[in-house]
């Protein structure tokens, strides 16, 4: 319930931050052109989602026959959470990661690399899945488009305003050196809160997929094998299409630190702190 508040509030705060950009810099004229925009270009990428990336990744489809312990492992999950049968993908990399997409639950599909299957225990892999179906039941592909949309807009209004000069409400030329500031720090401010909201729901799916396998600490040694494993081996496709690495289990681009307000994930240690939270209130 905590993320889901967290959500709606940063969500709100990300509106609230379009309003008052579009409102010093745009007008009501720059506010619906810059949002039109946003709304078009990310419209695209919700609907053809799965397509997309599931190319860009070269992922083959597999069944029961192709990959039956695997299948029937995403079946079992997909059927505790209420789900319909998405579909399955094997992705030829060593890295170990999945994730999941698709613009909703009938339209869903789960992918994995082989490495997650050879770096993993069945049980492990279990809880991966369980957390990339809980993406799905909580319609995070919607939710991460409806905030890069907002994101995008406060981009769009604020190359506006550096390349013609703001407006406000009434159209009247904003102060310049207000309007170059304005320009500059709003789409970083929307950015943090795009991430925030990321963040925010990779900490639900993490409580929501324990939920779906019934097994926190499943998820948690699996993360933190991952997290452990991966720094010596990078996902190659994700290095040259750096926007999708907010759709897997663990960012393998994310850093620690201040940088880390710049991530699409929490850090491991806390995801693992709370799932083995979990686990210790389920005994």
């Amino acid at each position: 319930m905590f993320n889901w508040m967290k959500t709606a509030m940063l969500m709100a705060a990300i509106t609230a931050l379009f309003g008052v950009v579009g409102a010093a810099m745009g007008g009501k004229a720059g506010m619906l052109a810059a949002l039109g925009f946003a709304v078009v270009s990310n419209f695209f990428a919700y609907w053809f989602s799965d397509k997309m990336v599931l190319r860009m990744y070269n992922a083959q489809e597999v069944d029961e026959t192709t990959a039956p312990q695997f299948y029937t492992m995403v079946r079992e999950l997909a059927g505790n959470a209420g789900l319909p049968m998405p579909r399955v993908y094997l992705i030829q990399e060593e890295a170990p990661n999945a994730f999941a997409t698709g613009r909703n639950p009938e339209h869903a599909a789960v992918a994995a690399t082989t490495g997650i299957l050879r770096v993993l225990s069945a049980r492990e892999l279990r809880g991966v899945m369980a957390h990339e179906l809980a993406h799905v039941k909580n319609r995070d592909i919607l939710i991460s488009t409806i905030s890069a949309t907002m994101a995008g807009a406060i981009s769009a209004l604020a190359n506006f305003a550096m390349l013609f000069g703001g407006r406000d409400s009434e159209g009247r030329p904003a102060n310049p050196i207000a309007g170059i500031l304005l320009a500059i720090l709003a789409p970083f401010a929307g950015m943090l809160i795009q991430m925030a909201i990321s963040r925010a729901r990779e900490f639900e799916a993490d409580r929501h997929g324990a939920q779906i396998s019934g097994d926190p600490a499943a998820l948690a040694s699996a993360l933190d094998k991952i997290h452990r494993y991966a720094q010596g081996v990078p996902l190659e496709t994700t290095e040259r299409h750096p926007e999708t690495a907010q759709m897997m289990i663990m960012n393998p681009l994310s850093g620690g630190g201040l940088r880390g307000l710049f991530s699409t994930h929490p850090a491991t240690e806390e995801r693992v702190a709370r799932l083995m939270a979990m686990a210790g209130r389920a005994v």
